[in-house]
């Protein structure tokens, strides 16, 4: 079977490898969609922590099955995705239905080898039913479902303000799941770009580019001075992070969802007044995955906004990437397509 590796930064390299062989309790699947993910992009740049090269990325993905266990519930041929945080059961957070923040997580894609290669095992509890979903629909589900996880984690409520400060991919499934909570929503980017597609496609009517206007007038003037009573950092951004709290409400929560290898810092008697509640969001659970496939069942959100560019998967390169990587070709998803 065919595998690409990332062997370093900026550098990828084909590999023809053994299809892996099954063990009791995972299952064997054929790839057939990999989505690029931030994860993916920063890997490929060198800035994604927790991870070591070489390394086969992609955890965003549908397949079908090859072989499994006959008493996993699943059967040869069925479509599925699979939750790609493969979490020990036995840690103080599994052990209080935390597996999304196992204290031995394995990513996969990111701690070990993920779905960029023709056939992948993976432990049969991870398994997700298509549900009737296309391929397409299956390889956005997890990306999604990062969303979702950060809303509910946030408990946003009907009517309140809410910021989400980035409009990548991420962003834009917490405007999915904060519009379906009943939320007021302001998003903030400075790529007017994205912020044209969010108003366009995602129905936000809010938006603000702190690189052309003061923000904090902007959001006071939207808020009735009230300001956001939760601010989401979807950007991973430092300079954004460490000024996200500007915009939050007294009694409000900052939850962070983007990711940056640096210490961030705060004003304390700002932090402090404000009694803020400082949360972090990290991958999902199996609920989320399953509020999101009902979700995109009823219609309450169309994959077919994300999906803006794709390419097969052998012609994925360093070239590919860094065409991804570049503003000016306003991409929101890159899908690679399997035979």
């Amino acid at each position: 079977m065919l595998s690409l590796l990332c062997t370093q930064p900026g550098r990828f390299a084909f590999h023809n490898d053994e299809i892996p062989m099954r063990k009791k309790g995972q299952a064997l699947l054929k790839v057939k969609r990999v989505g690029i993910c931030g994860t993916d992009l920063h890997a490929y740049e060198g800035t994604q922590p927790y991870f070591q090269y070489p390394r086969i990325l992609g955890h965003e993905l549908s397949a079908v099955i090859e072989e499994t266990d006959n008493d996993s519930g699943f059967s040869k041929g069925e479509s599925v995705t699979i939750i790609p945080y493969f979490n020990c059961g036995t840690c103080i957070a599994c052990r209080r239905n935390k597996p999304n923040c196992c204290a031995h997580i394995n990513v996969f894609g990111v701690h070990s080898d993920g779905g960029m290669r023709e056939f992948i095992l993976v432990p049969a509890d991870k398994l997700i039913k298509s549900e009737g979903l296309t391929f397409d629909e299956l390889a956005l589900i997890e990306p999604l479902s990062i969303g979702a996880h950060a809303v509910a984690r946030a408990a946003i409520e009907k009517g309140e303000f809410v910021l989400i400060v980035g409009a990548g991919p991420i962003g834009m499934g917490i405007i999915e799941f904060a519009r379906i909570a009943g939320a007021e929503i302001i998003v903030m980017d400075t790529n007017d770009d994205r912020l044209q597609f969010c108003m366009q496609h995602l129905h936000v009517k809010h938006v603000v580019n702190p690189a052309k206007e003061d923000a904090v007038k902007r959001i006071q003037q939207l808020t009735n001075n009230d300001m956001a009573t939760a601010v989401f950092d979807a950007t991973g951004n430092l300079s954004a992070i460490n000024n996200g709290i500007k915009y939050l409400s007294h009694g409000g929560r900052y939850i962070l969802v983007g990711l940056q290898k640096e210490d961030f810092h705060f004003s304390h008697p700002e932090f402090h007044k404000r009694e803020t509640a400082l949360m972090s969001s990290r991958n999902a659970t199996k609920e989320d995955f399953a509020h999101v496939i009902k979700s995109l069942k009823q219609g309450l959100i169309h994959p077919q906004n994300y999906i803006t560019h794709r390419t097969s998967f052998n012609e994925v390169s360093s070239e590919k990437f860094d065409y991804w990587l570049n503003p000016k070709h306003k991409v929101i998803k890159a899908m690679v397509e399997f035979n």
